[in-house]
């Protein structure tokens, strides 16, 4: 975040600047790498390692907690990881504005010692500074809670997708992160979530549930269309002759899609005539079928299909 941008929060160019230079003269000078290092001060792996994270920090714009060790008339002093840095006056929330110098001074030495969220707003390892903000922590914070107390169950939220696992996606809504569990993500079939989904897609989604409490919330994507099997039995009748698509061969049969979210067993003994020993000498996956619809239960939401049962139409074995 530029210095530019924070002239709302830390008065104008001038008082930022002067604030820094009060800083650099008054505060002390602890060993290791701190607010403003001796040049040539030789830093450690730890170090460098702290100073890593705190720029993975800033530039994922993550709220930390840091803990204040001193102070002067200009803010606190902070360490985060062994790294010392400086918590500006300006962007201490609750420090009442109208205070005189002695008053602020009084308000500021009252926190040391106490555990603050912040972001990192200015980080310059080379000239060993480390500035924080709380005011914009909990900014974000009061945002977060906002969100939390309006979102309700059947609101469609619009997100994006933050990373993506086995059992489901995360999505952020805006400051809070829903979970979009592997079965709420289609009507089809899912092996992975990351065969249809991927981290940085925009996705709306249906608020399953809300925990406050836990700060939990679970989404869908599917239940914002019909259930194709809702509907089945008026689209799909015994003895029809449908176009599919082979989804995954196993030793008893294959699974065929006939529409999104809607799939049919092909079993074994309805492939083909004759001995081909494995359901691979006959069908593969993606291949487009013609199969005769055997059966339509909707309220197990099975469907039997027969590829050896449609009239005049050969088999061709995959290859």
């Amino acid at each position: 975040m530029t210095r530019e941008a924070l002239q709302d929060l830390s008065c104008d160019e001038a008082y930022w600047e002067s604030l820094l230079r009060d800083v650099e003269t008054q505060a002390p000078e602890p060993a290791g790498d701190h607010f403003r290092a001796p040049a040539g001060a030789p830093r450690s792996d730890a170090a460098g390692a702290a100073w890593t994270a705190a720029l993975r920090a800033s530039e994922n714009d993550e709220v930390i907690q840091v803990q204040s060790v001193g102070s002067n008339r200009g803010g606190l002093l902070i360490e985060w990881n062994g790294l010392r840095g400086f918590l500006p006056a300006s962007h201490i929330c609750g420090l009442a504005a109208h205070l005189d110098d002695e008053g602020r001074r009084r308000e500021i030495v009252q926190r040391v010692g106490r555990m603050f969220n912040a972001k990192v707003i200015e980080i310059d390892r080379g000239q060993s500074r480390f500035v924080v903000s709380e005011r914009l922590a909990c900014t974000q914070q009061d945002r977060r809670a906002a969100l939390l107390a309006e979102l309700e169950s059947g609101q469609v939220r619009s997100g994006v997708i933050t990373s993506v696992c086995s059992f489901g996606a995360f999505v952020d809504l805006g400051g809070v992160e829903g979970l979009l569990h592997i079965s709420e993500i289609s009507w089809g079939r899912v092996n992975h979530p990351g065969d249809c989904l991927k981290a940085g897609q925009s996705v709306r989604a249906l608020v399953m549930s809300v925990d406050r409490e836990n700060e939990r919330v679970a989404l869908s994507v599917k239940r914002l269309y019909p259930d194709p099997w809702m509907t089945v039995s008026e689209r799909y009748s015994v003895g029809q002759v449908v176009q599919c698509v082979v989804t995954s061969v196993v030793a008893f049969g294959a699974f065929a899609r006939l529409e999104d979210g809607l799939e049919g067993l092909i079993h074994v003994s309805e492939l083909a005539e004759g001995n081909f020993m494995h359901p691979r000498n006959v069908v593969c996956e993606g291949q487009t079928v013609r199969v005769r619809v055997l059966n339509v239960d909707a309220a197990h939401r099975r469907l039997g299909l027969s590829l050896r049962r449609v009239d005049g139409d050969l088999v061709e074995r995959a290859t």
